[in-house]
């Protein structure tokens, strides 16, 4: 099980890997060993997910999700397999972590009686500052 949140875990049978030759350096053992690790994710299909978890999902990692619903996550920061796979189960969690928090509504907030009467008090100040740097109407 992949532990999301208090109350919320993937079983580990919902999420495929493939993996892939990865890029960068890391000489002839870049093009022998398949280390980049890509996780899939159904969204859709998946069953410990709430139809309202899903929608929210799809939403918020709406770039990273295919027209099939299917999250992907790739991983190719270390030149082993597992530690990619690792790697990209963390960051999995990590994106359903943050899609899934609920933002506090906003409170609207007036500015205050004297906050008001500071800044029309500054664009006065403005204001008669460029005024005098106008010509007089004698050419000077």
């Amino acid at each position: 099980m992949i532990e999301i949140r208090a109350g919320l875990s993937i079983p580990e049978d919902d999420v495929t890997f493939v993996f892939s030759r990865s890029g960068g350096p890391g000489g002839q053992n870049v093009n022998k060993v398949a280390t980049r690790a890509t996780l899939l994710f159904d969204v859709k299909g998946s069953r410990a997910l709430t139809p309202e978890q899903k929608a929210r999902i799809l939403d918020r990692l709406a770039t990273r999700v295919s027209h099939a619903g299917v999250l992907r996550v790739v991983c190719q920061t270390s030149r082993s397999q597992a530690a990619n796979r690792a790697g990209a189960i963390e960051r999995f969690a990590m994106l359903l972590r943050d899609a899934l928090r609920r933002e506090k509504p906003r409170t609207p907030t007036k500015a205050s009686k004297g906050e008001k009467a500071r800044r029309l008090d500054e664009k006065r100040r403005r204001s008669r500052l460029k005024h005098n740097r106008r010509p007089t109407a004698d050419g000077d």
